[in-house]
């Protein structure tokens, strides 16, 4: 199994002069990326990092990201994307449970990640993109012209560390390794026939796999391009396509919906765009309609998929797109497929039940946590996805409910019930049950439902601001509840449905 940064040495002797990376007005080319990733990996292997480390990343959609990603890969170590929205307690939480002994980050995270490191109990190396105590810039310098090979790999070895919301108080780790990448890599290659023509616009943040594997960087693995934007814009996506011609992007429905939305759409030349990926959320045959007359030469491929396969598991096909309206398709190259009953037999066409998935692409199970891997995994291997869909006769996919503690915010997976290990930590809070209200911006946002302590007084403005000091900003409760009780079954659960219901 060869090491992802192998590629940069293939990239770079096939296609030396061409573009790896664009971002804003600068330019990598494959050459000049190898060089930088080199010299990086030579300084992260000097300040004691090897193979098997963890090196974070905390970083909003820049080069370095990319860099630091195949710098860790290439001596070995693995990489752990941080979710730049999350509040200090979360990425403490990460990186304590995943070990991470460095942190590539950038000024606006220096306080949260300075207080971490103060708190650890073994030193960490700190990398700062900017001014700080030890410069990104200033830490490459110091290695330029080191020649670093790609440290050999197995199919079995971490290639990354992602953690995922889930269903849990705490978010789980998801460790990716080379075959879990490649297979996943290679099926998206064969859906969509990526080649080094093209050129992927990394809209989304690239910790999230939407980003960063939908096909992301699968398209440079090929010695594509990618076209990095700092933040998702529709003004800036519909210039960087017009100026820098990438040919595929993911999209999470609320950002289909803003450029849908926007008046400059029909503005700017999008013919270059090929294929955008969506997000699995059912979108009316209308919306469907504008966005491919947006794109008039764009496939849209409705898909489905969970950071433990690393996404990407069904795409719709472009004969079905408005004839299996809902549908997000049929599974990919080299994946299994199943949906269960309530009795665990496998349910027929149009009947629903729980979404199993093997193959690959699948990961084995969760970092240092064999209790939450036992629950997901059948003993023959089979993950448990948790959600809720059917086949139907023709053997596409529709999902027809997530995973019922699960909310979906702005593309951001927030788990009920971390809201409410939060909300409990207030001594004015008896009871909490938190879940997803709609929103016309966000899809959904987090309501609560709160019972207080006898004697106790607490408003909601102070509950919000207690979880906001905790919690990322899309987690927090966008409202406060106040009940006597909460509506429980016979059995003491509490029923999340009627609060839903409202």
């Amino acid at each position: 199994m060869f090491n992802l940064a192998r590629s940069l040495d293939r990239n770079a002797d096939r296609f030396p002069d061409t573009d790896a990376v664009l971002f804003r007005d600068a330019r990598l080319t494959h050459r000049e990326l190898l060089e930088r990733v080199s010299a990086l990996a030579a300084a992260f292997a000097a300040a004691g990092v090897t193979k098997g480390d963890i090196v974070a990343v905390l970083l909003g959609n820049r080069p370095e990201f990319l860099e630091t990603v195949l710098a860790a890969n290439r001596i070995g170590a693995a990489f752990l994307p941080l979710n730049v929205r999350l509040a200090e307690p979360e990425l403490e939480y990460i990186v304590r449970h995943a070990g991470a002994v460095a942190v590539v980050t950038e000024p606006a995270f220096a306080a949260p990640v300075a207080a971490i490191g103060e708190r650890m109990t073994s030193p960490w190396t700190v990398v700062t993109v900017g001014e700080g105590e030890l410069s990104y810039e200033e830490f490459l310098a110091g290695q330029r012209g080191a020649v670093v090979p790609a440290v050999e790999v197995g199919e079995a070895d971490l290639h990354r560390l992602m953690y995922s919301s889930g269903t849990t108080a705490h978010p789980k780790g998801v460790p990716i390794t080379y075959g879990n990448f490649y297979w996943k890599t290679i099926a998206q290659v064969a859906e969509f026939g990526i080649t080094a023509a093209d050129r992927t616009a990394m809209v989304g943040p690239m910790y999230h796999v939407g980003a960063f594997d939908l096909p992301g960087i699968g398209t440079w693995w090929v010695s594509g391009s990618l076209v990095i934007l700092p933040r998702f814009d529709v003004p800036d996506l519909l210039r960087a396509i017009e100026r820098d011609k990438p040919t595929n992007v993911w999209l999470a429905p609320a950002m289909v919906n803003a450029i849908l939305q926007a008046p400059e759409l029909g503005g700017f030349d999008t013919s270059s765009i090929r294929f955008i990926i969506g997000g699995g959320e059912k979108m009316p045959v209308v919306l469907i309609e504008r966005l491919l007359s947006a794109f008039p030469n764009a496939r849209f491929a409705d898909a489905y998929g969970l950071t433990e396969t690393v996404s990407g598991d069904t795409f719709n096909d472009r004969a079905h797109t408005l004839s299996k309206i809902g549908s997000v398709g049929k599974p990919v190259l080299n994946l299994d497929l199943k949906i269960l009953g309530p009795d665990d037999m496998e349910a027929g066409a149009d009947h629903p039940g729980e979404i199993l998935l093997r193959g690959p692409k699948v990961v084995s199970g969760y970092w240092n946590n064999p209790e939450a891997t036992a629950a997901a995994f059948t003993p023959d291997g089979w993950f448990r996805t948790g959600d809720i869909g059917h086949l139907d006769q023709d053997g596409y996919l529709y999902v027809d409910d997530r995973k019922k503690d699960m909310i979906v915010s702005g593309g951001e997976n927030v788990a009920s019930s971390e809201v409410e290990r939060v909300l409990y930590e207030h001594d004015a809070v008896l009871e909490a049950a938190v879940v997803g209200t709609p929103d016309p911006r966000w899809g959904e946002v987090p309501r609560a439902f709160i019972v207080v302590k006898p004697g106790q007084d607490v408003d909601a403005a102070a509950l919000i601001a207690h979880c906001r000091a905790r919690l990322a900003g899309f987690k927090t409760p966008k409202d406060i509840v106040f009940l006597d009780v909460l509506p429980r079954t016979p059995s003491g659960k509490v029923l999340k449905r009627r609060l839903r219901e409202g």
